[in-house]
């Protein structure tokens, strides 16, 4: 069994994240992909279409600034 160590050059000094680490990020890697997907979903369902302002003069368009006269 002492022959196989030998192969893996175990340093004690040397600190990994190990299995454990790796499950971690796997989850959180998991995790942002599934909520990018549901914000891309939610994201389709907006309509991005301004309504018209009641109170505009007629003849200006939405959104521009009011002539200053």
């Amino acid at each position: 069994m002492t022959h196989l160590v030998t192969l893996a050059e175990v340093d004690k000094d040397k600190v990994t994240p190990g299995v454990l680490g790796f499950i971690v990020f796997a989850v959180m890697a998991l995790a942002v992909w599934g909520l990018m997907k549901s914000m891309n979903r939610h994201m389709g369902k907006v309509d991005f279409k301004e309504a018209a302002d009641p109170n505009a003069e007629p003849g200006t368009e939405a959104g521009s600034a009011p002539a200053k006269g």
